[in-house]
């Protein structure tokens, strides 16, 4: 009984310690190479994108720019990660994407530098996006290039969202729109 008891216990306290961490408590490198804390969005909505230049979903910049646009203000934020994880769609150096993505679509919201997004060396921000035991709320491999991720105003996982989803989709405009 008094094992049962402490794998519970163990049990509790390993889940409790996954679900206190959160998106604020990672720092990353923007494209330009320089450190961010993501505790800077705390009090936005943020939606995580893993991007890649040479991708058949590509286009979908133009939506993710639109999108930010529209909504891209003191409550809402995009922010791109560039990931050659799939096809080697991502091929580019980071001032590469960036010029690409500038001179393409307009990107304006925050682009990040070039990561691992799965395998062993997934970088610490996608292992707490892609699994329970990390973000408290639910497991969410990528499967490709554009997977969206929802992120509320304290920083914690809302939802995944397929790459093929549509940034413009309805279910993602109604949580950004919803106060």
């Amino acid at each position: 009984m008094r094992k049962i008891f402490l794998l519970s216990f163990v049990f509790l306290a390993l889940s409790a310690n996954a679900q206190s961490k959160n998106f604020y408590d990672f720092s990353v490198k923007t494209i330009d190479g320089n450190d961010l804390s993501l505790s800077q969005f705390r009090g936005k909505k943020v939606m995580v994108v893993n991007v890649a230049s040479k991708c058949g979903l590509t286009p979908q910049y133009a939506q993710l720019q639109a999108l930010f646009e529209k909504y891209g203000n003191d409550n809402f934020v995009i922010i791109g990660f560039p990931a050659n994880n799939f096809g080697a769609q991502e091929p580019g150096t980071n001032a590469e994407i960036k010029e690409f993505c500038t001179a393409n679509y307009g990107v304006t919201f925050p682009m990040m530098e070039k990561i691992s997004i799965k395998g062993d060396d997934i970088t610490p921000v996608y292992k707490w996006l892609t699994q329970k035991v990390e973000n408290g709320k639910e497991d969410a491999e990528v499967t490709w290039n554009f997977q969206k991720f929802l992120i509320d105003e304290n920083g914690n996982w809302v939802k995944s969202f397929s790459p093929r989803t549509s940034p413009d989709d309805e279910e993602i405009i109604n949580w950004i729109e919803n106060k």
